[in-house]
């Protein structure tokens, strides 16, 4: 792992600025709302529309980077997404109103089409570097702790620029994202194929194979991901709001408040992914116990209306998500061949993304409600996440067959490669035994 360390440092790069780009908006909504006289609702759509086109645009980067590569996939889409902060960021300095929204929003579905092949595909990347299980669980926490640091980062940095114009937060992002480019071109080395990439009707044929042997699972974990991120982007709307509204608090000092909970996500992200290490059934449970630390705490938020209580168990409700994301992740990474590895993370992406969506517009048509109304349905919905995770996630409780696997992935190949120079049809893909 230390040989590739700068290798990670590269691609740590990337969810930090991808989120940054998102999630700087997070505190400057109200703003923006204001600059624009445009409604609240409108203006989640300026977090909404980078999710939606991300969440239609990630299974084809995946497939591309199954087919083409990661990093062929990668630098593309870091330029688009740069080229997309560019507009919504010239559109707000140089236009007023209604037309500035639009232009705007443009820019953001055109950087939501660049985060769709940038973030999606380090997950599969970082699987492909290593071969032991336990230097990818542990690769994998520090990518879904970058990720969450780009969160505790985002709400100060972009309230901070603010401070100084309003629109300074889109102008970052093509700054940010060339940094990300440059450190992805020099630093990362991807592992070379050893075969030829498969067609798009054996590319099609090998995920209705892994989902059809896999599905049960996956489809769980794939909506686990999205209630994870529903739930944070709800909050922290709703956080954002109120605590401009009610209590008058703008600025740096808003987006340190809004830094708290997300602090505990990053730490707790970052301990998981060194804990769990390869096993499966310890997943399970660190991800399950997650779920039901969110949902209590979002419980009692929704009977204890004091915004002092809604942030302090917020922390602790996000504690629990940032011990569950790492170990989502390395579940479906170490789960899925590597030939199907792309398409299945990106599909995981793109739930996670749905996520992202759903929550600033959900919780801005309920804001001006009742209190116990908002957190009962935030409630509601994580403990959905924590049933899924008890009855539809059951990993072996035990690693003894991580050799068999091997060995069995090593005869696959071999007679993949007598199969193609024989020229007879390819063998069935997915035989690989599941660790579920």
């Amino acid at each position: 792992m230390s040989d590739k360390k700068w290798d990670l440092v590269a691609l740590a790069s990337i969810p930090v600025i991808m989120t940054l780009g998102n999630s700087m908006l997070i505190p400057i909504l109200p703003q923006i709302e204001r600059e624009l006289k445009v409604s609240s609702f409108k203006v989640s759509m300026l977090i909404t529309v980078y999710a939606v086109v991300a969440i239609l645009l990630i299974p084809i980067a995946g497939y591309l980077s199954d087919r083409f590569g990661r990093k062929v996939v990668i630098i593309p889409s870091l330029i688009i997404a740069a080229a997309g902060g560019a507009v919504a960021g010239g559109a707000a300095w140089l236009m007023n109103g209604d037309a500035a929204y639009w232009v705007i929003l443009g820019g953001r579905l055109l950087q939501g089409i660049g985060a769709a092949g940038a973030f999606p595909i380090v997950i599969p990347l970082v699987g492909d570097m290593f071969s032991d299980e336990n230097e990818v669980s542990k690769s994998l926490g520090i990518i879904e702790t970058s990720n969450t640091f780009g969160k505790v980062l985002s709400p100060i940095l972009g309230a901070a620029l603010a401070v100084w114009l309003w629109y300074l937060p889109f102008m970052a992002i093509p700054v940010l994202c060339l940094i990300s480019l440059l450190l992805v071109i020099f630093l990362v080395k991807t592992p070379k194929k050893k075969e030829k990439p498969p067609t798009f009707s054996e590319f099609i044929a090998s995920i209705r194979t892994v989902l059809k042997q896999k599905g049960r699972w996956l489809y769980a974990l794939f909506a686990i991901g999205g209630i994870c991120m529903f739930v944070i982007f709800g909050v922290l709307f709703y956080l954002s709001e109120t605590l401009e509204t009610e209590f008058k608090l703008k600025g740096v000092l808003k987006g340190l408040v809004l830094a708290i909970p997300l602090a505990a996500l990053c730490l707790a992200s970052f301990l998981a992914g060194k804990w769990i290490g390869k096993s499966k059934t310890r997943m399970k449970w660190i991800g399950f116990s997650g779920l039901v630390i969110l949902t209590a705490s979002l419980v009692v938020m929704g009977l204890w209306d004091n915004i002092y209580a809604v942030v302090g168990l917020f922390t602790l409700g996000s504690a629990g998500i940032g011990a569950t994301l790492p170990c989502l992740d390395a579940l479906i990474t170490e789960g899925v061949d590597k030939k199907q590895r792309g398409t299945i993370t990106a599909l995981f992406s793109s739930m996670r993304f749905i996520g992202v969506s759903l929550g600033p517009p959900v919780i801005s048509l309920l804001i001006g409600r009742a209190h116990i109304l908002i957190f009962g349905v935030l409630a509601a919905t994580g403990a959905i996440g924590g049933l899924l995770t008890l009855f539809a996630v059951k990993p072996e409780k035990s690693n003894t067959g991580t050799e068999d696997a091997k060995q069995e992935d090593d005869e696959e190949d071999k007679e993949e490669e007598n199969v193609k120079e024989t020229g007879k049809v390819l063998p069935k893909l997915g035989k690989r035994k599941s660790p579920f």
